[in-house]
């Protein structure tokens, strides 16, 4: 069992002070990513990708805009999307003309290779701007970094897209480590909501946290990488809930999100803060890993649910 996905450094040079709003950095390139995406991929007499009959073939569709052959499970009537951006170290920043800047995009699409889209939407930020300001930003670089964060190659040098299709991807094992771990903390970088039946759950208590996980990471294989995790889902949920939390510090965050499509407006929130267990937690420790990339619970496309340990 693995977690394989890209993990992808966009590098930019600010045109014109962008400001990211408190909370909402990986929400404005998110939504700037789906705008431009849609310009380069969809026909022109498209007017919703969910019923469009050309979806099958789009790009768009499949990537940003996935929906379900059938009914799916509490929580999943469309599966999720294929990717994450991991922005939070921009949140509530200003950046002044000609500073750079990065966020990483962890592309979880492994038959059908985007790397290539994403690259081709945010070059034309220099051109369409980002944010309410429609700010400029020149995408300088792309690299496709390791797990530890080092750089593998060079997948754009700012004009030429060098390698998009012979990337391969990164792979984490979820396989139990040698070594074994009787306590650690969880910290939760950007807002949490995590399910518990069909309510929202009040603490990140440790059986709730690890079936989140392992749902997100079997649904993310099943759907784009190389098939569903195979393990006893019951068994494992059974020895995460033995693990007990020693310590809880949390904060509950009020983010709201604007949708210029719809014009609506849609929460964010979530708690953020710092969890700790003491258990046996060794054979949880790969899955509490590959989360930090993968992201776990409610609306994680939107930047929520960002981890470490």
């Amino acid at each position: 069992m693995h977690l394989r996905f890209y993990r992808l450094r966009f590098h930019f040079l600010a045109q014109a002070p962008i400001r990211f709003a408190p909370g909402m950095a990986a929400n404005t390139l998110r939504g700037a990513f789906g705008c431009i995406f849609r310009q380069i991929a969809c026909v022109p007499q498209c007017a919703e990708a969910k019923t469009c009959d050309l979806r099958d073939s789009c790009a768009y569709a499949r990537i940003f805009e996935p929906i379900a052959a059938g009914a799916g499970p509490s929580g999943l009537a469309d599966p999720p999307r294929p990717f994450v951006f991991r922005a939070a170290h921009l949140d509530g920043r200003t950046l002044p003309t000609g500073s750079p800047f990065h966020f990483d995009v962890h592309l979880f699409l492994l038959r059908d290779t985007a790397i290539a889209y994403f690259v081709l939407a945010f070059a034309q930020l220099v051109r369409q701007g980002l944010g309410p300001g429609r700010a400029q930003a020149a995408l300088t670089r792309v690299d496709q970094l390791d797990p530890a964060g080092e750089a593998i190659q060079r997948i754009f040098d700012g004009a030429t897209l060098h390698a998009a299709a012979r990337a391969e991807p990164s792979s984490l094992p979820l396989e139990m480590p040698r070594d074994p771990v009787h306590s650690l903390h969880v910290r939760f970088v950007t807002p949490m909501e995590l399910k518990s039946g069909h309510q929202l759950a009040e603490r990140p208590e440790f059986g709730i946290l690890l079936a989140r996980i392992r749902d997100r990471l079997s649904t993310l294989g099943a759907l784009y990488g190389s098939g569903p995790l195979e393990m006893d889902f019951a068994a494992f949920g059974l020895r995460a809930s033995a693990v007990a939390m020693t310590r809880c510090e949390l904060t509950q965050e009020t983010v709201t999100r604007f949708s210029t499509r719809t014009r609506q407006s849609h929460p964010l929130g979530g708690f953020t803060g710092i969890a700790e267990y003491a258990g046996d937690l060794t054979e949880f420790v790969p899955f509490l890993v590959a989360a930090q990339f993968a992201g776990v619970g409610r609306q994680t496309t939107w930047g929520k649910g960002e981890i470490a340990i």
